[in-house]
């Protein structure tokens, strides 16, 4: 099993609720084909570098898993048959990235813990 990361972007103009129902959707896909979900971030809307489908901010999430890397594609095909996603980035994590994650998430839970 490799390990991945996954970063979504959701359109502006979905509530709070709406966002973490897709999100949840998303996460079910890998649960239901065996991933492991090992972080989740939700960095909440932000400012788009540049206009996608004439919108200008978006919900950015964070997803880190280990699965089968034909696990990639399902997901990848349920990020495009959904409308709120207006863009999507999975990248494999070599061992450096392995271990910077670990760091981070790390020093996330020192944060949330203070």
């Amino acid at each position: 099993m490799n390990q991945y990361e996954t970063v979504f972007i959701l359109t502006p103009v979905l509530s709070d609720d709406q966002a973490k129902e897709t999100v949840a959707k998303f996460k079910k896909v890998l649960t239901d084909n065996g991933a492991e979900i090992l972080n989740e971030e939700a960095w909440g809307l932000k400012k788009l570098a540049y206009q996608i489908q004439k919108k200008t901010s978006g919900f950015y999430n964070l997803i880190e898993f280990k699965a089968e890397p034909t696990l990639v594609d399902k997901l990848e095909i349920a990020f495009r048959r959904d409308e709120k996603v207006i863009r999507f980035m999975t990248v494999k994590l070599d061992k450096y990235a392995v271990a910077y994650a670990e760091k981070r998430r790390a020093k996330l839970g020192n944060k949330e813990e203070a």
